[in-house]
């Protein structure tokens, strides 16, 4: 960083590809090693060229949050051909933007209730292909998912039954530390479904916090790491990485020293994100443990210590942002760089603010 960081009008996100190669190739070796496959989540790199370095690692395809999302990463990678969407799907723009993709590529989405399944079932009954349909299953985040393998069977039957669906298989987005929960739930699930004739094709779990741990839910098929490209705070905090690991910084310079324990850098909520995750403080500055960014404004980041902070005004830090996946999403571009390419380069950030 420090041959170019100069060069750069800041706050800019930065990105070590080194890094990020690393940790593409780390947890990929240790799903070929357990026997099942990797399906990416793009929310948080956003960018074509490193889903092509996941797909050329032995990723089978990509996990996505939104149509429009998708829409982005078909259209910037000719090697984006399996697409899931886990999220629900309602309303007739979004369904009639579904219809247009899967004409493109191998798609499959997820449903919890027979709503959904309706909505998906009229856009797609007329169309050459059925749409794959997998039943999102609640394993204890408490979020979307159906809530006990009985319902996810009942739902895999009226998937089956459906105009235009087939019957796709089961996810889940579970808690961190959730594969035994994982393992009884699709375990108990797939008993059911099978009972009744069907086959489940593929059970999709994921999460980085805990992925080195996803062969202790051997029920699984495929996993859906997303932050592990990059990492962040949150995932050192909890023992998931450390700082060496952190592809993505904020790259902020010290625009004020009020006080001989205080100083204001140009990166701010806008930036760094006010995401916490139960943490104290919006980020990790880089070879400064004495540090503390306790407090966020729009364009403001204030630093504080126990004792004299020793910056000015002009210093540059790089930072570890809490949750790298938010940063992204909050800039245009960010900047590439390497041992081969230490001069950064600027990348469009395609996915940006695709939340349709």
């Amino acid at each position: 960083m420090e041959t170019f960081a100069e060069s750069l009008d800041t706050p800019s996100v930065v990105i070590d590809m080194d890094l990020v190669r690393a940790n593409i190739r780390r947890f990929q070796a240790y799903a070929d090693a357990s026997g099942f496959k990797v399906r990416p989540h793009i929310k948080t790199h956003k960018l074509p060229l490193v889903t092509d370095m996941q797909l050329a690692a032995g990723a089978i395809g990509i996990t996505c949050q939104k149509v429009s999302e998708a829409e982005a990463m078909v259209a910037g990678s000719p090697a984006v051909t399996d697409v899931l969407i886990t999220y629900n799907i309602v309303g007739a723009k979004k369904l009639a933007r579904l219809v247009a993709l899967a004409r493109k590529v191998r798609l499959s989405v997820v449903a919890d209730s027979a709503d959904v399944v309706d909505g998906l079932s009229a856009a797609f009954a007329g169309e050459a292909s059925p749409l794959a349909t997998l039943v999102e299953c609640d394993t204890g985040a408490n979020r979307c998912g159906v809530g006990a393998p009985e319902d996810a069977a009942a739902l895999a039957r009226k998937i089956a039954a459906a105009p235009g669906l087939v019957f796709g298989g089961l996810m889940t987005y579970p808690p961190a530390g959730g594969e035994a929960a994982v393992q009884a739930f699709m375990s108990e699930a797939k008993a059911l479904i099978e009972a009744d004739g069907l086959t489940v094709p593929v059970i999709t779990s994921g999460g980085t916090p805990t992925m080195m741990r996803a062969a202790e839910a051997p029920v699984v098929t495929e996993y859906r790491p997303g932050t592990y490209v990059y990492n962040d705070r949150s995932l050192v905090m909890r023992g998931a990485c450390g700082w060496d690991d952190c592809a993505l910084t904020v790259l902020a310079t010290v625009v004020s020293v009020p006080a001989d324990d205080r100083a204001i850098i140009d990166a701010g909520s806008k930036t760094l994100t006010s995401d916490l995750f139960g943490l104290t403080g919006y980020g990790h500055v880089l070879g400064r443990d004495d540090l503390a960014i306790d407090q966020l404004s729009e364009e403001h980041g204030r630093m504080v210590s126990t004792g004299p902070t020793g910056l000015k005004v002009g210093d540059r830090l790089r930072i570890v942002p809490n949750h790298a996946c938010v940063v992204t999403n909050m800039v245009d571009e960010v900047y590439l760089y390497s041992a081969e390419e230490p001069t950064p380069r600027a990348a469009q950030v395609v996915a940006r603010g695709r939340i349709w």
